[in-house]
This record gives structure tokens, C-alpha cells and sequence, in this order.
């Protein structure tokens, strides 16, 4: 079944990479309004850390689509939004391109261009698996100083060395192994995966903050927010956007799912708007506040 999912999406993603051709679809899309602002959310979200550890700012984007179906401004706006929030490190969600491998040079330089002194990581998602692309994106995003975490964790420096950022393989076309993503890992979890199916993988496993995509809002949304069409994926409709607090506690467990930066398969968002996030990481118990938002929204 997996294996048929995979060619039917490899026969779309032609098909629509026909009709879209030279990204005349975006173009127009843009000009009218319906590839939306980038907005920047600043959030502040309470985990266990030392006593006395600063503040570690979090910058975090998903689902760039880079691509016929996404206006080439989209990935600049982005990574304006992400450099004038100042992270400390800089996580990237997956699906970096859509349809084609035509812009993944320029949209993995321009994401490399995002100063983080502390780093900048990044998963793949299930786009950037299909057609046997994946290593030629990952590739890309190490050649522009984009360390591409597979089941794998790294230790931030100081002073900010008690947090680990792990990073799970993609759930659908991806092998993910929470054993080896958290191995090691004995710190405060910054946790980055595609989609919100990934919480579905980790078990017992427990985590700080999980950053994930892969859903877009829904990409074309109701007024109110509720998106009309998600991905097939088991929790996508429940956690399709926004903050989720898994652990009654209010200690960790933390689920932050972005609406993304571009458009997949058609080039259009309406009520869906695209985003990109900067989280500060304090070590005070307690629950997220939202602070404000910079940016167009429209």
C-alpha cells in the first residue's frame, strides 16, 4: 500500500509539475494576495532547565515547497522574518522543495544565509523523499551549514549546553527510530520532526518541545481557521496548527505545529496563512504566552 501511496504521488507531482511550469500559477497567486504574508510568531514556552540558564531563542520554519506552486518571495520573507528575531540556533521542518529540484540550491542558500551562532538543524520530510531526492537535499542544506538530523541528536554549546536537539526521520516515507533519535540525549529535548504523526512514534520517550509542518493549516481554511482538507496522517486533523500542551503538568511535552511557508501541489493559501515561528526557551515552570506578531497577515 505504501509503495502504491508513492507512485500515485510521483505520477501527481508530474502532472502538476507540467502545469505549473516556469511557476506562472505562484505569480499570479502572489499578486492577488493568496500566497499570504509571512507572519512571525514570538512565543515563550517553560521547560525544566538548570537554575540560572538564560533564555535560548528558537528560530523555526517548516514546509518551504520551493518550487512552481511557491512564489520565490515566500522564501525571502522567511528568512527576513527569522533573521530579525535574532535565534540563538535555527530548526527547519522538512519539505524544502515541491514538484521540482529546480530551486533547492537557492532556497538552501538562502536558509544557510539565517545567522544562528548556536547552529542551524534540519529534517527531511516526505517531500523531500519522493522521486529519490532525498540525498541530493540533504546534500544541499549541509553544503549551506545545514547539519540534516536522521534519528540522530546534537548537544548545543554554552551556555546553552544542557539542551539537545533531536531529530526524527519522517513517518511516512522516512524510517523513524525514537531510540536512536533520543540516544544520549540527557538534557532538555528540543525534538524536530515532519509532521505531528511523529508523536506517535516516540512511546515512552518524553520530550521538552516537539517543532513540527507537514499539515499546513490545511493550506485553505475556513474564516475561523478550520482547515478544510489535511494530510492523511492520524493526529494531522487534531494538531493540524498552533501550540498543544501533552502533558497535563504543564512540565514539557510541548507540540508546536506551524502552518509552514509555501504551497504544495496547488499555489494558494486562504485563511491559512504562512508563518514562521521564534520561541524562547526559559527554564521557569509554566505554560506558553503568547508575546505578539510581526509581519504581513493577511
Amino acid at each position: 500500500m505504501r509503495r502504491l501511496r508513492g507512485v500515485a504521488h510521483e505520477i501527481l507531482d508530474a502532472v502538476l509539475a507540467t502545469v505549473l511550469r516556469g511557476g506562472w500559477g505562484a505569480t499570479v497567486s502572489q499578486r492577488i494576495g493568496l500566497q499570504g504574508g509571512i507572519r512571525l510568531h514570538e512565543l515563550t514556552l517553560s521547560v525544566r532547565r538548570p537554575p540560572g540558564s538564560p533564555p535560548l531563542c528558537v528560530g523555526f520554519a517548516s514546509d518551504f515547497h520551493a518550487g512552481p506552486a511557491t512564489h520565490p518571495k515566500q522564501i525571502t520573507l522567511a528568512c527576513e522574518r527569522l533573521s530579525q528575531a535574532h535565534p540563538d540556533v535555527v530548526l527547519l521542518g522538512g519539505d524544502f522543495v515541491s514538484l521540482s529540484t529546480g530551486a533547492l540550491e537557492n532556497v538552501c542558500a538562502a536558509l544557510g544565509s539565517i545567522p544562528a551562532p548556536l547552529g542551524r538543524f534540519a529534517v527531511l520530510g516526505n517531500h523531500d523523499y519522493r522521486r529519490k531526492r532525498a540525498t541530493a537535499i540533504a546534500g544541499a542544506l549541509e553544503h549551506n551549514g545545514i547539519r540534516v538530523l536522521r534519528n540522530a541528536n546534537v548537544r548545543l554549546g554554552p551556555p546553552h549546553d544542557d539542551v539537545w536537539i533531536c531529530g526524527l526521520d519522517d513517518v511516512e516515507l522516512g524510517t523513524p527510530d525514537a531510540c536512536a533519535t533520543f540516544r544520549g540525549a540527557d538534557g532538555t529535548r528540543l525534538l524536530l520532526m515532519h509532521g505531528p504523526d511523529g508523536v506517535l512514534e516516540l512511546h515512552d520517550h518524553r520530550f521538552d518541545i516537539a517543532f513540527c509542518g507537514h499539515t499546513h493549516g490545511g493550506q485553505v481554511s475556513l474564516p475561523w481557521g478550520t482547515p478544510i482538507i489535511v494530510p492523511g496522517g492520524a493526529l494531522d486533523r487534531r494538531y493540524n496548527h498552533g501550540i498543544f500542551h501533552l502533558r497535563p503538568d504543564g512540565e514539557g511535552g510541548h507540540l508546536l505545529v506551524s502552518r509552514g511557508v509555501g504551497c504544495s501541489a496547488i499555489p494558494v493559501r486562504l485563511f491559512a496563512w504562512p508563518e514562521v515561528h521564534a520561541v524562547s526557551v526559559q527554564g521557569l515552570l509554566g505554560h506558553a504566552s503568547s508575546r505578539h506578531s510581526k509581519g504581513e497577515h493577511r
